[in-house]
């Protein structure tokens, strides 16, 4: 090596150093500054594992941050992105009610578009090394939008459906197999109604199988014949609806109903977006040990949730510090515990020391929990702008 070349290698190593150093200074200074902050997290409420879940995140941020953690709990989050857009409306650039607020999607895309988000700021949080961005791209791009480190992953997410066994001998698997199941068994199929986000995923779902060319789904939805393309769609569910739950005249109000439903006896097939969804109901008593997961043939819709931070919260820094945890591997480790939540991780396994991956060989995958393999392949969500066309759509044909 020429001493032109010692001379650079010294002032890479340095300067890398220095960024090493720098990071872990600002670090420092964040959870100086976020000591003693509370932080209003905007979350969906349905759900008492999930709660439960934040719960335990709670008391474990206050004990080693000095942060308080306030679930906020709300039935759609999209209730929070209109608040957050109005405080913008009317100037108030700071003291926003919210500090932290659970969103993917079109609420990602409502966010970025109308500047509502603090950041970047991902890269800037330790754990956010451990994030598996290689083989989960969904980190990167939530749906078609990039991300751009506005919003920290949290837990993955894959549309699956669940049949109990002690009834249902063969599961359908794809759309029109579920309208010949739908059709031998009368009264004992039904989805969600949209906007609920299980109903909006199911006409994803349906439509990604029914489309005679997806293209246009991935590109905005003004740029789409949307008449041409959903056809399919509505002629579908106007021949499922007939032979669903209530003959199609009501529908649930989400996936919690839906498992409800499926424990009564009164339907026959339920889906989450939470692979490991059938599995946790089963330790907590709330479906039968005879339930199982399954998945369509061509695959399924998938995606990544995430945390962001409205820009005018107050909090930032206590904000940045819950979501640093929640992508910690104590915390991704408990969540995928299937006793505990069972959401799949967000982190890359073979990035993690031996002990913080024995953490996940601790945890319970539970009777119902599909392989990787048995999960198959995965579906890219739509572009954003479909989910509110979509939704229109299917409230102006069929909400009562």
């Amino acid at each position: 090596m020429t001493p032109n070349h010692w001379a650079l290698a010294a002032t890479l190593t340095a300067t890398l150093a220095t960024g090493t150093a720098l990071a872990e200074t600002d670090w420092t200074d964040t959870l100086e500054q976020a000591q003693g902050q509370t932080v209003y997290f905007h979350a969906w409420g349905g759900s008492d594992v999930i709660n439960d879940y934040l719960r335990w995140a709670a008391e474990r941020i206050e004990d080693d941050y000095d942060v308080t953690l306030e679930h906020v709990k709300v039935a759609e989050i999209g209730s929070a992105i209109s608040q957050i857009l109005s405080e913008k409306t009317a100037g108030r650039d700071s003291g926003g009610a919210a500090d932290l607020v659970w969103i993917n999607g079109e609420n990602f895309a409502a966010m970025k578009d109308n500047e509502l988000l603090f950041g970047p700021f991902t890269q800037n949080l330790p754990n956010y090394e451990l994030v598996d961005t290689d083989n989960k791209p969904t980190t990167l791009y939530d749906f078609t939008t990039p991300v751009d480190n506005l919003e920290a992953p949290w837990g993955m997410a894959q549309l699956v459906f669940m049949a109990d066994t002690a009834r249902v001998d063969e599961t359908p698997r794809s759309m029109l197999d579920l309208l010949d199941f739908a059709q031998q068994n009368p009264g004992r199929v039904t989805y969600p109604a949209p906007p609920a986000f299980h109903g909006t995923t199911f006409l994803k779902q349906a439509l990604l199988e029914l489309a005679a060319d997806r293209a246009p789904l991935y590109e905005p939805v003004d740029d789409a014949d949307f008449e041409a393309v959903t056809e399919p769609l509505w002629a579908y569910l106007d021949l499922l609806h007939p032979f669903m739950w209530r003959n199609g005249e009501t529908f649930t109000s989400g996936a919690p109903e839906m498992t409800q439903l499926l424990n009564d006896g009164e339907i026959m097939l339920s889906l989450s977006f939470n692979p490991n969804d059938a599995s946790n109901a089963i330790a907590n008593g709330e479906l039968p040990d005879t339930v199982r997961t399954y998945v369509h043939d061509a695959g399924s819709i998938g995606n990544t949730h995430f945390v962001g931070i409205p820009y005018n919260s107050d909090s930032t820094a206590a904000a940045q510090v819950v979501a640093n945890f929640l992508m910690s591997p104590e915390a991704q480790a408990y969540k995928a515990d299937t006793q505990v939540w069972g959401d799949p991780t967000v982190l890359a396994l073979d990035k993690l020391s031996d002990a913080d991956r024995a953490l996940f060989e601790q945890g319970s995958q539970g009777p119902a929990t599909l392989s990787a393999d048995e999960l198959g392949a995965v579906l890219r969500e739509p572009d954003a702008s479909w989910v509110p066309a979509l939704e229109r759509a299917w409230q102006q044909r069929y909400a009562r």
